[in-house]
Formats: C-alpha cells, sequence, structure tokens
C-alpha cells in the first residue's frame, strides 16, 4: 500500500515511476557496483589471509614465528579500506582455526586493522608505514602471546621480562612478512603496467593519490 502510495505521489509531482528504494540517481548502476567490487575484494582479502594462516599453520602460532598473510597487510597502500577490513576479518578467521587464547580472537584482528590503518595513511612513505605496522602488531600480538604460550630461553632473560621478548620476537616477524615480503608486494602492485589493470578493472588505486 505504501509503495503504492509513493507511486502515485512521484506521478503526480511528474517524476515517472522510479522505485522508492532504488538509488536516487542510478545512472548506469556504476555506484553499485563499485560497492560490490569492494565487498568483493573485501573477501578476497579475508579469504587469502585466512587460508593463508591455515596453510601455514605451523609457522602462523607461536611466539617464534613467521605469519606469511601478513604480507597481505601492505597491499593496504593500494586497495584502501576493502584491504584494511579484509585482513582484519581474515585474522579473525584464521585466528579462530587454532586459537592461542580468548585475545586472538580480539586483539589479533585489532593488530591487523591498526597496522593496516597506518599503512594506508602513510601510503606516500610505504616503507615507513609497513615498519610501524610490524611494530603495531609486535606490541599488541607480542603484548599477550606470552600469557598463552611458552617463552623460549633467552640468556635468562624471559625469566624477568617474558612479554619484552614476546614482543620483540614478533616484531621482528613482523619486519620479515611486512617490511620485506610485503613491501616487496606492495612495489608490484604500484608498477604502471599493474596499476592500468587495476583502473580497467575499476578498482581504486590509492597509491596513486597526491
Amino acid at each position: 500500500m505504501f509503495v503504492k502510495l509513493w507511486y502515485f505521489i512521484r506521478l503526480k509531482a511528474g517524476e515517472g515511476f522510479s522505485h522508492p528504494f532504488r538509488h536516487k540517481n542510478p545512472g548506469s548502476g556504476s555506484d553499485v557496483k563499485l560497492d560490490e567490487k569492494k565487498i568483493a575484494l573485501s573477501a578476497t582479502f579475508a579469504t587469502l589471509y585466512a587460508v593463508a594462516v591455515i596453510v601455514f599453520a605451523v609457522v602462523s602460532f607461536s611466539i617464534i614465528q613467521m605469519r606469511i598473510a601478513d604480507c597481505l597487510i601492505p597491499l593496504s597502500a593500494v586497495f584502501g579500506w576493502p584491504a584494511i577490513f579484509g585482513v582484519t576479518i581474515g585474522c579473525f578467521v584464521g585466528n579462530a582455526y587454532a586459537p592461542v587464547g580468548w585475545a586472538d580472537y580480539f586483539l589479533g584482528p585489532l593488530a591487523n586493522f591498526i597496522a593496516a590503518f597506518l599503512i594506508f595513511k602513510l601510503r606516500r612513505r610505504p616503507l615507513v608505514g609497513c615498519i610501524l605496522g610490524a611494530a603495531v602488531v609486535g606490541l599488541i600480538v607480542g603484548g599477550y602471546l606470552w600469557l598463552f604460550l611458552p617463552v623460549p630461553e633467552f640468556f635468562g632473560v624471559e625469566k624477568l621480562y617474558p612479554w619484552l621478548i614476546s614482543v620483540i620476537s614478533i616484531f621482528v616477524s613482523g619486519l620479515i612478512t611486512q617490511g620485506v615480503l610485503g613491501y616487496s608486494l606492495l612495489k608490484i602492485f604500484r608498477r604502471p603496467n599493474i596499476a592500468g589493470v587495476l583502473k580497467a578493472h575499476g578498482l581504486k588505486n590509492y597509491a596513486e593519490e597526491k
């Protein structure tokens, strides 16, 4: 009834029979397609991250780790919010596969979100962003892992400052996965030919912004 009434009012106003719940200025539908691409891109990042965590689970869940999936975090500098949300959701799913503790469900994804956001904001200085991203993951994830996992021996320091060993270990791991692997991957996606392919598929390259 309300829909028919809306049609009648729009008709009297000379606006035709456009659907009341459709985008006000649908045009060619580009806005809708753009939203669909962003959602699909986020889902792709989430899937890739979670799969990488699970496939390389043997090196993804420990104080001395090498989470290969973290190399996707620097790509936030190119893909923006879809990548940020993707690596955050992917971390939640991946951590649920073999949870270290309750903190892994919340603080792990939070660390990824902050790291990816920083890299996105510092996309004009990506290497600095990758290092800061590794530091964030090291501080947050390393800050709780020692509560759930045994800390390896390190000249007796682990007995006095187990959290410090945990933070340093995860930070070093992040420098490799984000600062080396991720940064290298980022440089590939910032190449003109790759940027051209992204643009041809209607994907915005945030790294090109001034």
